[in-house]
């Protein structure tokens, strides 16, 4: 949608009517900005990204509230400035108490035959339950996991999503999936009950 000339007002007013495509308006007009002041905090790609994440958030809990919607731009730009100095404040405040070696996860060198088929095992039923998700959903989480993760940026321009939807798309995708385990949990629970009888 062009954004041109729509007042940013009538967005918000829309927006917290339920309007999606006012709210995807909204993002498409700010999200640079937003991700720019983050940015500009020095803060890494993930940072910026989770503030971006939370801004937004903190606007959806406040649409209904704001004294000035036309404003929305200065509200977000304030509120991104705040989350970015909560994240280097956050930042700030965590000290290693030990070695940096002593951190270090310790690698097992004794993994025997049944770790690799628990995680096969464990990698197949995945792979089903996102078999299980609709497709642009699958493509989403297999995007954003692994080695080679898109950032959030690329993942908006591949699959022409809003960035401030990826998280909370993100998050129902994780919760189906979740559920779709669960109840593949359940059924092999079953299972096996049934066999034991």
């Amino acid at each position: 949608m062009n954004t041109v000339g729509i007042d940013p007002a009538e967005l918000v007013l829309r927006a917290g009517d339920g309007d999606r495509q006012a709210w995807e308006s909204l993002v498409d007009m700010y999200a640079g900005m937003i991700f720019s002041i983050a940015r500009s905090h020095r803060l890494s790609e993930a940072d910026a990204t989770d503030v971006s994440q939370t801004t937004w958030l903190r606007l959806l809990e406040n649409l209904s509230r704001l004294n000035d919607p036309s404003r929305v731009g200065a509200w977000l730009a304030t509120t991104a400035r705040r989350e970015s100095l909560r994240v280097i404040g956050v930042a700030a405040r965590q000290l290693p108490t030990a070695d940096v070696t002593e951190l270090e996860p310790r690698i097992r060198n004794d993994v025997g035959v049944d770790a690799a088929l628990l995680a096969a095992e464990r990698d197949d039923r995945v792979r089903y339950a996102l078999a299980q998700l609709p497709p642009r959903w699958a493509t989403m989480l297999m995007l954003l996991s692994g080695d080679d993760a898109l950032s959030y940026q690329e993942l908006s321009e591949r699959l022409d999503m809003p960035i401030g939807s990826i998280g909370p798309t993100r998050a129902r995708c994780l919760a189906k999936l979740r559920t779709i385990l669960a109840e593949m949990d359940d059924a092999e629970g079953q299972t096996v009950a049934c066999m034991q009888a």
